[in-house]
């Protein structure tokens, strides 16, 4: 398969985005409100040596969902920082960056 193949082959608009519009929105939301936490007056980026603890942060927001808490001190959704975890998660891996998992 060609890389055009491919690229025609995968269905981001119709697959992702149409079906999790509210979804999508609201975790670049949380990426907005990290951005201007983590990199005050930068453009938007993803600063990773941040950190790189996507799998324990992602379970520890799972947590705080179990018990109850829907929303982080931050104002953020905890579903939103789960989210926003599970896609750094797998970007990190299809970049072959995990050293572990």
């Amino acid at each position: 398969m060609t890389k055009d193949e491919k690229r025609k082959s995968t269905p981001i608009f119709d697959g992702v985005l149409a079906y999790f519009p509210d979804a999508i929105a609201e975790v670049a939301h949380c990426s907005r409100v990290a951005n201007e936490q983590h990199n005050a007056g930068q453009p938007m980026h993803w600063n990773k040596s941040a950190s790189a603890d996507e799998l324990g942060s992602l379970t520890r927001h799972l947590v705080d969902i179990a018990r109850g808490e829907e929303i982080d001190d931050d104002g953020i959704l905890h579903r939103a920082k789960v989210a926003w975890r599970a896609l750094a998660s797998l970007q990190r891996y299809l970049d072959g960056e995990y050293d572990y998992l």
